[in-house]
Formats: structure tokens, C-alpha cells, sequence
């Protein structure tokens, strides 16, 4: 790149988004590749005053580079989405699920939109004939299912405020959000009835009803009227509405929607207010995104929903089905039998979490490794072959039929042989690991950005470009992003590259947090959203998450680490399942807990003469060299500098949990309870 210092100017041609914009890029083959511009710059940035920090520049999506697009006039609640929708696809299969029959998983049952709709509808007049008021906050409680989302729409249609408990967010945290949000009516599913029953979750008690998503137990019924509340079945609610009819209130655009708490790294959970604008915009943007591009998203696409519907990825995901008449079936509740579930179900749209797809990625290679060597060096070949074509600039459908049909066919159907595709958000996805899924799953996949404070995704990836490969994509349509600098980091929005605290402002961005007006001022300043996260502006415009702000360290040489970075690179390598890098600004290297992958620790010991359980196979010092140097292997390959190589390991063989409180419900490292309870160790690996 040193050597290509002539600059050109180029007028260039989005041909998905038909935007022009002159950009100064160099004249290399590594630039070809990054002539697109998926971002339009509408203010400059400029330097701190006053010892203010200074700020980059404003960057806006191409199709609102002069102002927001107009709203769709139609469009301006969740209940718009759905009973729209409802009129246009009545007939649509719109939820499923599986039943159990003599302990056997059966086929996907559905209900059709007019079939949900008449049931939320008779969900809806129960709870106003049980006193909610449009505005009453209502809690739902429990895993992903048909139940879950008719509960949220018949808030909807009734003006109330829809209150997720998270199924998995911590001991107390359930008890907490009953009493801030002042809840006074839950949905619930069997398994977590006796937590609300149970004496410790004392805000329970301010509870007028207890809907369980199938039946309660005559115990569980005289606990639940013990305390003051009214239990119901859900078939018993269901009559009750039937019996007693009532209107429909719907609500309006500046009506709070849902108030969806996020678990923090520390301190009590944040209530994040969202409104049916900010859903909506959100909604809209997404529409006004994919009438850009060919490949469209019909009645017929088919969405397998197993992250939690209390978390805005999925909900979001979930609503823009709806808003397209298509179907959404649900997990049957085991993350471990996830596989049988796609096999049955066949969805054309996946969305996970980074550590999903890792393990995608690890069972594609794991499955390589059974295969013999003539059949594996032409699985390489014919993943070289197509990805020069898609790096060419060829569709993913398009780069190699013929090594799709040889080679990858078989990837596609252990996914259920229909998708078409993968989103990955929640954290970023490695570079290894998306070019892998991109390759060999036959399928499009696309990576955001964004919070519960944004509705989800702020910025999302293209289909087909390769360019953004390891970024986030380009900032949505109804957001403005800026970044803003972090002097103590070293971090110059105005620098090269661009780096910097990413702020985000728009039709999307949240309200304010519940009851918590301190945190609201903290990180909304000057009208914009200070997400705490590190970002990086490509020439292109488009958008890469470095690290949080709070998890970037100097180590005493003065080098920066971006550890969750660091983390998302190691944990690529087939030996490790998970992965915690700790380092030290008193320090000059950088050290981890492990938790090895257990099957690969196995095959490594049968092969290498050692025995025992795997608890034992972790306190080996072979097994510790062994991980040390496949770390080394991943850090030499992702091109790591230095001092980001790990130089000392400590083997974990139980996995991090919540039980313990070391991550938080969205899978997040509690570093601080992380460092209490591996300190000694660390210590102690220091003084090596």
C-alpha cells in the first residue's frame, strides 16, 4: 500500500443503491474491493473546544443523505404491523410449534394470522375485564412461543405496556422488574410459575393476575390466591375475553410500546423505554433497505426463533415477519437439539449470536477432519475456487454452481436445506468465521449493529459484499452516527482511521431509561446516544466494531488491547469452547481462562496417551502447552501483533454462568467477577 501513493478520484456507482458520491481512493487491487460507498458524509467533523472532546463526522445511509425519508402513513404502530397484516394474509401459517406425543417430538403445528389474531383479540378484552387500563405495564415471562407474542399483541390492540422478563436474566432480576416497572398483570410459562410463587420474589405480591401460558397446578392456583393474585389457564383467560368483549384501543405512535430491561456488566437491570416510533421507524427502514436489492423477502420466507424474544434482536426480527405475512416457528426449548428442530422445520432465515455460528463453523470442520484426505483437499479447493469469484465480485448463487452442488450442498441441508439467510448480531462475528459461512453455507449473511437503546440494528451489513467481511455494514436509514473521541484511549475521530465512541441519534433511538433520569442524561448528550462501543470508519463508510470502551486496556508498554476483540479471534480455535483474556496496564503481556472445547480435548488425549475425566485432562500441563500453542497458531493466522498473543492459560472445565453471576443474560463477560474469582491464578501466572 506504501508504494501506491497516487491518489485518484473516482465517480462511483452503487449499482444496489444507484447513489453517486466522489471519493479519493488508492489505486490498488486491495481497494477494488472498497470502491463502494455505503455511507453518504452530511456534516464534517470538527476538533474539541473548550476542552470538549472533538467529534467525527455525521454519516447518514445513502437513501436519507438529504433527510429521513417520509414515514409510511399506514405504518405508525406494532399494531399497524399486525393487523395489516392480518387483513392481507389471513390464511398465512403465522406461529408454530412442536408438540410431545409418548415423549416424541411431533411435526410443526401452526396457527394461521386470522387464527392468532382472534385469540389476542379474546387475551385483550380479559385483561381489560381483569382492570388493565391503557398504560397498565404487563409481564411476560418465559420462553420463545405462540403464547409469548399473542401476549404482546394483545397489548397492542389494547394500549398497554408490553414488560419482558428475561428467562435466563439472574437471580433477583425478575423481582426487581416487577416492582420498577409496577407490573400488575403476567403471562407466564409452567416452568417458571413457582419462581413468581416462590417467597423470595416478593414483588410478585403486587400482582392482580397470573396467566400461565398452558395450566397451573390446584397448588400452584392456592399459592397464587394465597398472595392476592388471580390465576388463570390460558384457555380459562381465553373464555373469560370471550365472555366479556371489549373494543379495541389502539395505540399511537408516541405510546410507549414496551419497556425492555437489558442486563448491565453491574448494577440492577435498565428499563429501556421504547415507543411504537421507534419500532416502526425501525420497520420502515428495513423495507426501505431491501427494495434495493434483488433477492426480496416474501410471504413464504420461514424464521426459526430460539434466541429470546425478551432481547430486541429476535423481537425485531420476529415483527418484521409479521409486517410481510410470513411464518415464525419456534424452538422446541433444548439449544443442545437445535439441529433436529432446523431439519423439521426448514427455515429460509437464521439469526444467532456470534458463538452460534462458531459452532456451526467448528461442526463443519470437525466433520472435514472424518473425511479422507482426497475428499477433504477438494472440499479446499472448491472453497478457494468460489471464494476468488465472490471476492471478484460474483453473488454468493452465482460464484460456483458447481462447487455449491459438490462441495457445500451437504452444509446447506444440515441448516435444513432451505436457507437463504444467516444473521449474526449481538456481538461481532470473527472474520474467519463469516467468510467460512458465506463460502459453504449457501446462503447470504449479514452482520449489524446496535442495542436494545436502538431498536436493534443501527447499522447491517449488504448481502454479497465482500468488503464487509469483519464490519457491521453501513448506518440505517432512519439513524445518523458519528463518532466521538476517547483522549485517554488514544481514539481521533478525525484521525486515520477514524476511531472513536459511537454515537447514534434518529427514529430509532429510545426514549429514556425507566425511572433512571441520572442514566438517561449520562448517555444521551447533545441529543445523541453514546453506546460505550469502540468504531472504526472504513474508507467505504461502512462500520467496525473495535471494542467497548470500558474493555480497552493499555498495557505497560503502552500498547492498546481491545479484549473482547481478542476474544472473538481465540475463540475461533477448534480447542477452546470459551474464552476470558485479562491483561494489565501494570503488565506486559497479556493472559486467559480457557474453557476447552471437550470433544477436541478428548480426541487430543486419546491420541497423546492420557486419561481421565475431563476435569482431570484440564489440570494437565501438556493439555495447557497444547491450547498455548494452538492460540498461537489462531493469533499467527488472524495476523495478531505482539503483544495480543496470550502468554499464559488457565484450563476452566465449567463453563461461565449466571448461576455464578460471570456473564450476563445476552452471554456478556462480567469481568469484574471473572477477575475475583481467577485473581490467585492470574497471580500466579504472572510470576512465571
Amino acid at each position: 500500500m506504501t508504494s501506491l501513493k497516487a491518489l485518484i478520484t473516482l465517480e462511483l456507482r452503487s449499482p444496489s443503491l444507484d447513489a453517486c458520491t466522489t471519493v479519493p481512493v488508492y489505486a490498488s487491487v486491495s481497494h477494488l474491493r472498497m470502491m463502494k460507498i455505503f455511507s453518504a458524509q452530511v456534516q464534517e467533523g470538527r476538533k474539541g473546544q473548550d476542552g470538549k472532546p472533538s467529534v467525527g463526522p455525521v454519516y447518514r445511509n445513502l437513501l436519507s443523505k438529504n433527510g429521513f425519508p417520509p414515514p409510511d402513513p399506514n405504518l405508525s404502530t406494532t399494531w399497524d404491523v399486525f393487523s395489516i397484516s392480518v387483513e392481507k394474509n389471513p390464511r398465512n401459517r403465522m406461529l408454530g410449534w412442536r408438540n410431545s406425543v409418548d415423549g416424541k417430538l411431533g411435526p410443526y403445528v401452526w396457527k394461521t394470522y386470522k387464527e392468532v389474531y382472534d385469540e389476542v383479540v379474546h387475551i385483550g378484552s380479559a385483561l381489560r375485564a381483569s382492570g388493565a387500563e391503557p398504560g397498565s405495564r404487563v409481564g411476560i415471562y418465559g420462553s420463545n412461543c405462540p403464547q409469548w407474542v399473542m401476549a404482546m399483541q394483545a397489548c397492542n390492540a389494547q394500549s398497554l405496556v408490553c414488560v419482558p422478563l428475561y428467562d435466563t436474566l439472574g437471580p433477583g432480576a425478575v423481582n426487581f422488574i416487577l416492582n420498577h416497572a409496577e407490573v400488575d398483570f403476567v403471562f407466564v410459562q409452567d416452568k417458571k410459575v413457582k419462581e413468581l410463587l416462590n417467597p423470595d420474589c416478593r414483588s410478585a405480591q403486587r400482582l392482580k393476575t397470573l396467566v400461565c401460558f398452558t395450566s397451573l397446578t390446584e397448588e400452584e392456583k392456592n399459592k397464587a390466591a394465597g398472595i392476592g393474585m388471580k390465576p388463570f389457564s390460558w384457555n380459562e383467560f381465553l373464555q373469560m375475553g370471550k365472555a366479556n368483549p371489549s373494543e379495541i384501543i389502539p395505540p399511537q405512535d408516541f405510546h410507549i410500546c414496551t419497556i425492555m430491561y437489558t442486563s448491565g456488566t453491574s448494577g440492577d437491570p435498565k428499563g429501556v423505554v421504547l415507543t411504537h416510533e421507534n419500532l416502526t421507524s425501525l420497520i420502515r427502514g428495513i423495507d426501505l433497505f431491501l427494495e434495493q436489492f434483488e433477492d426480496k423477502m416474501t410471504e413464504d420466507d420461514v424464521y426459526l426463533s430460539f434466541l429470546p424474544l425478551a432481547h430486541i434482536l429476535d423481537r425485531v426480527i420476529e415483527e418484521y415477519f409479521f409486517r410481510n405475512g410470513a411464518s415464525v416457528g419456534y424452538y422446541h426449548g433444548d439449544l443442545n437439539a437445535l439441529r433436529d428442530d432446523m431439519i423439521e422445520l426448514k427455515p429460509t432465515v437464521l439469526a444467532g449470536v456470534p458463538r452460534v455460528f462458531e459452532k456451526v463453523h467448528e461442526g463443519i470442520k470437525n466433520a472435514l477432519q472424518e473425511l479422507n484426505p482426497v475428499r477433504r483437499t477438494f472440499f479446499d479447493i472448491f472453497y478457494r475456487y468460489k471464494l476468488a469469484w465472490m471476492n471478484f465480485g460474483f453473488k454468493q448463487k452465482n460464484a460456483a454452481p458447481l462447487a455449491d452442488l459438490l462441495a457445500f450442498r451437504k452444509v446447506k441441508a444440515r441448516l435444513g436445506g432451505r436457507l437463504r439467510l444467516i444473521i449474526s448480531g449481538g456481538a461481532p462475528l470473527s472474520a474467519e468465521v463469516e467468510e467460512f459461512l458465506r463460502v459453504t453455507c449457501c446462503a447470504f449473511v449479514v452482520t449489524g449493529y446496535g442495542l436494545t437503546e436502538t431498536c436493534g440494528p443501527t447499522t447491517l451489513g449488504f448481502p454479497d459484499e465482500m468488503c464487509m467481511i469483519g464490519t457491521v455494514g453501513s448506518v440505517g436509514v432512519y439513524n445518523e452516527l458519528r463518532l466521538e473521541e476517547v483522549p485517554e484511549m488514544g481514539y481521533d475521530p478525525l484521525g486515520e482511521p477514524p476511531c472513536g465512541e459511537v454515537c447514534v441519534r434518529g427514529k430509532t433511538v429510545f426514549a429514556a431509561y425507566h425511572k433512571n433520569p441520572e442514566l438517561t442524561t449520562e448517555s444521551i448528550k447533545d441529543g445523541w446516544f453514546h453506546t460505550g462501543d469502540i468504531g472504526e470508519i472504513l474508507p467505504n463508510g461502512v462500520v467496525k466494531i473495535i471494542d467497548r470502551k470500558k474493555n480497552l486496556i493499555k498495557l505497560s508498554q503502552g500498547e492498546y488491547v481491545a479484549l473482547e476483540y481478542l476474544e472473538n479471534v481465540y475463540g475461533i480455535s477448534p480447542i477452546v469452547e470459551d474464552i476470558w483474556v485479562y491483561g494489565s496496564s501494570l503488565k506486559s503481556k497479556l493472559v486467559a481462562v480457557v474453557i476447552p472445547q471437550e470433544e477436541n480435548t478428548k480426541k487430543w488425549a486419546s491420541s497423546n496417551g492420557h486419561t481421565g475425566s475431563f476435569s482431570e485432562l484440564c489440570s494437565l500441563d501438556q493439555l495447557k502447552d497444547y491450547v498455548l500453542s494452538e492460540l498461537k497458531s489462531t493469533a499467527e493466522r488472524n495476523k495478531l501483533r505482539g503483544f495480543e498473543h496470550i502468554k499464559g492459560v488457565i484450563l476452566e472445565p465449567r463453563p461461565f454462568d449466571m448461576e455464578r453471576e460471570l456473564i450476563t443474560a445476552t452471554m456478556k463477560k462480567k469481568r469484574n467477577k471473572l477477575l475475583a474469582l481467577y485473581k490467585a491464578q492470574i497471580d500466579e501466572l504472572y510470576r512465571i
